[in-house]
């Protein structure tokens, strides 16, 4: 590792070659203002608010896209400085509504973060407003090009991160847009409704569409049984709305909150986390040793990878999974055998679904398929997001809130449910099951190190009693063209597939960083997070979901088997290509 030797406002510091000035700076407790920089994106120094000084020099350079030299002496702050980001703050303004009260982005806002930081108190320039329509075509997330300030995190977020290419830059100067390409309506682009761009987004410019009115007047019916499951991903991050660290684990805090809200029976998505490993990891066993199915099984749980696939690869679809996504499987179950063993009417059960993401939003509908119990099997999705405005909005104090147990027979869960919510968890908990479906015996440690990274694309090869399986982790939607790229080559030339199981998530670094959590997510955080999900499994008294004694009382008592015909109806799903662009 080659170390370069700086000053940042006469502060020596050591800082790794190829890094910028802005994390320099931070290495000494400095913060250099930005607008269009993100520590996961390319810098492109597009806002200017991150100007420094070359110590005795007259050039400015940009903090974000300069990388640091040897014997480089930095000034971060002075009144000039001060000046210029000000007066850059005062003209993005001027091309920005002052509609702060109404945003969604209020209390979160970095515009309007460094506006109150910088004092400024009126606007020198004149105000120059577009006006366009709010993209409402969606049902996950809304564009509001009034409040676009240019600075791209969302072009590149969805080119370079995603591979999506759903939005791109419309105009030159003062008439650029962040658009779908020819201003289609957003559901009419390649877009997948992962809401990466809404989460790395620093104003209110794309966000998601909010339902938690709709929450409130489901739980005010008397003639709704309100039942709601939480996502894995949402426990660890949740708390980061309440000033608690990232990775803390509030999974107690979020049932008893829930019950403070009014709702009938709170239920808990790693339990059906633990139901798709039995589909999946049976389904994956049944591939191997049949030679029936397409060979690498993937897997399916994330639906803005589902919609990806459809769209860019469809000749993919025989080697997807068939097993639905947890949240979906949760709702069918919720609806027949809850309500069988409830004696409640699945007409009157009004199923909530808090999650990580705002794909979630688009998959309740995605087909008829969703609607296995007979009615919509999750009627309603809330983003991490909403549901931190809930709680606050309903005057709970979450933090004093005394831990609760979820509500049986479908909220417990093993510690192959929770990791769910990070890249690499849904292979490490169906690996762990299908060690045992093919040996009858239980993994002697069940850490799969192999499989658990931050790598975009990792693979390995596990051992399960003399059986090489070959397996490979994909997330952030960029890095899975490669691999499936590959996986066609060998397919058309007849050769071996190079994996035997993969899987994917959308976003960098799974559901952990999903497009509904908490904002300013960065690797830092995702570490944080990925943490608390494995404390959560290590502390499980069970880690292997077909050790769940919850799992093990539904198939007794209601699906039989494992892709047994009941199993097939309810938590089984089909594909179909879909158009990149619709006409």
């Amino acid at each position: 590792m080659n170390i370069v030797h700086m000053k940042i406002n006469g502060m020596p510091v050591e800082i790794e070659a190829g890094s910028n000035i802005l994390a320099a700076a931070k290495k000494v407790h400095v913060n250099i203002p930005a607008l269009c920089y993100h520590p996961d994106l390319p810098a492109w120094a597009a806002c200017g608010l991150c100007v420094v000084k070359q110590e005795n020099s007259p050039k400015l350079l940009r903090a974000c896209a300069t990388p640091v030299q040897e014997n480089l002496s930095i000034i971060t702050h002075d009144a000039e400085l001060y000046q210029i980001r000000k007066t850059v703050i005062e003209m993005i303004m001027s091309t920005h509504p002052n509609t702060c009260l109404t945003c969604g982005r209020n209390g979160t806002c970095e515009l309007q973060r460094f506006a109150a930081e910088f004092g400024v108190r009126e606007q020198p320039y004149e105000v120059r407003l577009v006006d366009l329509p709010q993209d409402t075509s969606t049902t996950s997330i809304v564009l509001d090009p009034t409040k676009c300030i240019k600075c791209g995190r969302c072009v590149q977020v969805c080119q370079q991160m995603q591979g999506v290419y759903a939005l791109e830059f419309i105009g030159r100067g003062d008439q650029t847009i962040m658009s779908p390409a020819a201003c289609l309506p957003l559901n009419d682009s390649p877009c997948i409704k992962c809401g990466q761009c809404s989460a790395h987004c620093p104003v209110g410019a794309i966000f998601e569409k909010d339902e938690t009115r709709t929450f409130v007047r489901a739980v005010s019916d008397p003639d709704k049984h309100v039942v709601v499951q939480i996502a894995p991903a949402v426990r660890v991050a949740l708390g980061e709305a309440f000033n608690l660290p990232a990775g803390t684990i509030t999974t107690g805090k979020i049932y008893a909150a829930l019950r403070r809200l009014g709702v009938a029976k709170v239920f808990d998505t790693n339990f059906s986390a633990d139901l798709t490993i039995m589909e999946e990891g049976t389904e994956l066993v049944k591939r191997l040793t049949t030679g029936k199915g397409a060979i690498p099984q993937i897997t399916s749980c994330c639906p803005a990878w589902t919609d990806y696939m459809e769209k860019f690869y469809p000749d993919m679809i025989p080697n997807f999974s068939t097993a639905k996504s947890p949240m979906m499987m949760q709702g069918a179950v919720t609806k027949t055998y809850y309500a069988e063993k409830a004696g409640v009417d699945p007409a009157r059960i009004y199923s909530v679904a808090i999650m990580p993401c705002t794909a979630k939003k688009f998959e309740i509908s995605r087909d008829d398929n969703m609607q296995a119990s007979g009615f919509a099997d999750v009627d309603l999705v809330l983003t991490t997001r909403e549901f931190a405005r809930l709680i606050k909005a309903s005057g709970i104090d979450f933090l004093k809130l005394t831990d609760e147990e979820a509500d049986s027979p479908i909220g417990a869960y093993a510690g192959a449910g929770t990791i769910f919510g990070n890249t690499g968890g849904v292979m490490e908990a169906a690996l762990r099951t299908a060690y045992n479906l093919i040996t009858g015996e239980d993994m002697a440690d069940v850490n799969i190190e192999a499989v658990r990274g931050m790598e975009g694309v990792r693979s390995g090869e596990v051992d399960i009693n003399g059986m090489k399986l070959r397996v490979a982790v994909a997330h952030g939607m960029a890095n899975v063209g490669t691999l499936l790229d590959e996986i066609r080559e060998a397919r058309d030339s007849g050769k071996e597939p190079p994996y035997h199981f993969i899987e994917v998530m959308a976003c960098r670094g799974g559901c952990i960083a999903g497009g509904g959590q908490p904002y300013a997510t960065t690797d830092e955080v995702r570490a944080q997070r990925i943490a608390g999900l494995y404390t959560d499994d290590e502390k499980s008294e069970t880690r292997c979901s077909h050790q769940n004694p919850e799992i093990q009382q539904i198939y007794k008592e209601y699906l039989g088997e494992p892709l047994s015909e009941k199993a097939h109806q309810l938590l089984h799903t089909t594909y179909h290509e879909r158009k990149i662009y619709k006409k």
